[in-house]
């Protein structure tokens, strides 16, 4: 689902908001409920509030109150990333105008915005590029752990080969069995060699 509403006000005074869904009714009654509580929110200041089974997020700046309503799945990331970008495009569209507008005076312009970055935050999978890497890091992770796995088993392999390396030297330091075995394999072949001469 991802974001459903989207408000810009300031103080207590809604400048523009938009609706995704038929929640409208419940999101503007809890995101004025939120006006009222937080009366004055500072700059550069960012908060979230619980309404189940949706998620309020605030970001107070510059003199306006952003506020988004969102389901718990979106978790914080995206909804700022949200309120971020409105704020840039509403400061953008309407500049000083935005501290002197009567309620409702930017909406019938920039509700149209709200829609479309509504749609594009909760449609658009590259928007959480945190979400995204954590995805990729992921899989670097299970792509390393398998590597080290094939490594530690060539090196389990490897210790087999040297330790029967070693034990295939062992005999040859002591050189009696080496010559006993030199011998033995003289005398057969020497065997063999007449046993083929004389037929």
């Amino acid at each position: 689902m991802g974001i459903l509403y989207g408000m810009v006000a300031r103080g207590q005074v809604v400048l523009a908001e938009f609706s995704a869904t038929q929640t409208n009714a419940i999101a503007s009654v809890v995101a004025r409920l939120i006006l009222e509580k937080m009366k004055e929110v500072k700059n550069n200041s960012i908060s979230s509030f619980s309404h189940h089974p949706y998620i309020f997020h605030v970001k107070g700046t510059d003199g306006l109150t952003l506020l988004c309503m969102a389901d718990d799945a979106s978790g914080r990331i995206i909804p700022f990333a949200f309120l971020e970008d409105i704020h840039k495009k509403f400061v953008k569209t309407f500049g000083r105008a935005v501290h002197s507008a009567s309620a409702y005076a930017m909406n019938d312009e920039f509700s149209r915005v709200l829609c479309q970055q509504i749609d594009h935050f909760s449609r658009n999978p590259n928007v959480d590029r945190l979400n995204r890497l954590k995805g990729e890091m992921n899989q670097v992770q299970s792509v390393l752990i398998d590597n080290i796995e094939k490594a530690l088993e060539r090196g389990d392999r490897l210790a087999l080969l040297v330790e029967k390396a070693i034990t295939m030297q062992q005999p040859m330091q002591g050189n009696n069995s080496t010559v006993a075995l030199k011998r033995k394999a003289r005398s057969y072949r020497n065997a063999m060699w007449w046993r083929d001469w004389r037929h």
